[in-house]
């Protein structure tokens, strides 16, 4: 596009005719990572600089890999030489229960991009994860009078936010946070997928891995897409003491690390009265308009 020149996009690996209601990581899907090879075929490897991609599509609305999809891609990266770029602003520092998504599905990375959970959002920070590699190889090409891994900002190193990420990243392991998120995942999945199953008529998906979690659901006739999401986020509320995120009509879920098993509970039910309450006037009034 013009504001991405040179930029080519693999196609989303959500399919809800083969992968709805999911538990964790679909079975089908892992085939897309092929694309890759189209699309270095198309170019030339040596024109690919990188395959820069999240591990977990989060602010999209939580869109889960297919098993053997990251791996898949990593391997075609590798088979090229090409870059490995996974950015885990959502994904880091614990949201899969593991440090890193690295981890989780156990792969490597040339670079990581990570922020947010860095320090638990106390003061603004973001940092780049390098692999031994890369960075030999930027500093090996600098001139010997250059500073080798120039990456300075008018707000780098800022010791405040310095200070606040080796504080959080010291407060992850002495309170157990990965091990408590490692430990509510399958608490999230069971609340998740025993509130909302394909029976209910204004759910179309859900989907969770890790502490996090999707309800996608379906889009009145006569409204756009958020409308509705927008509408069920409002209600939770002013009316739930509860604040839901949404993406066009999905509803995501990020829990605190340390949340409980009783307050995963409480989340559900709570969304699930916020739907109950709202969707039935949507479509009321899209069935009265037709």
């Amino acid at each position: 596009s013009a504001l991405m020149p040179r930029v080519d996009h693999m196609r989303s690996t959500l399919n809800m005719q083969e992968q709805a209601f999911t538990r964790g990581q679909p079975e089908t899907g892992a085939n897309l990572a092929d694309e890759l090879e189209d699309l270095v075929a198309l170019h030339g490897p040596q024109n690919v600089a990188a395959v820069i991609m999240e591990p977990v599509a989060g602010s999209a609305g939580v869109f889960v890999p297919p098993k053997g999809y990251l791996e898949r891609v990593k391997a075609i990266c590798e088979k090229h030489g090409i870059l490995f770029i996974l950015d885990e602003v959502i994904t880091g520092f614990g949201r899969l229960g593991k440090p890193f998504a690295v981890d989780y599905f156990d792969i490597n990375a040339d670079i990581i991009t990570t922020a947010k959970g860095l320090t638990g959002a106390v003061v603004p920070a973001g940092a780049v994860i390098a692999s031994e590699a890369v960075y030999d190889s930027i500093v090996s090409a600098a001139p010997d009078e250059a500073i080798e891994f120039f990456h300075g900002y008018t707000y780098s190193c800022h010791p405040v936010s310095a200070a606040a990420g080796i504080a959080m990243i010291q407060y992850y392991h002495e309170a157990g946070l990965y091990d408590n998120a490692r430990a509510m995942a399958p608490v999230l999945e069971d609340a998740l997928h025993g509130s909302f199953d394909a029976s209910n008529p204004y759910v179309v998906d859900v989907r969770n891995i890790g502490l996090m979690g999707a309800i996608q659901m379906r889009t009145p006739p006569g409204y756009g897409p958020g409308a509705l999401g927008h509408a069920v986020m409002g209600h939770a509320w002013h009316n739930e003491d509860l604040y839901v995120r949404f993406t066009g009509d999905t509803l995501a879920f990020s829990p605190a690390f340390l949340v409980s098993e009783e307050e995963i509970g409480l989340i559900m039910e709570r969304v699930k009265r916020s739907i109950d309450a709202v969707a039935p006037k949507f479509y009321a009034k899209s069935q009265g308009s037709a």
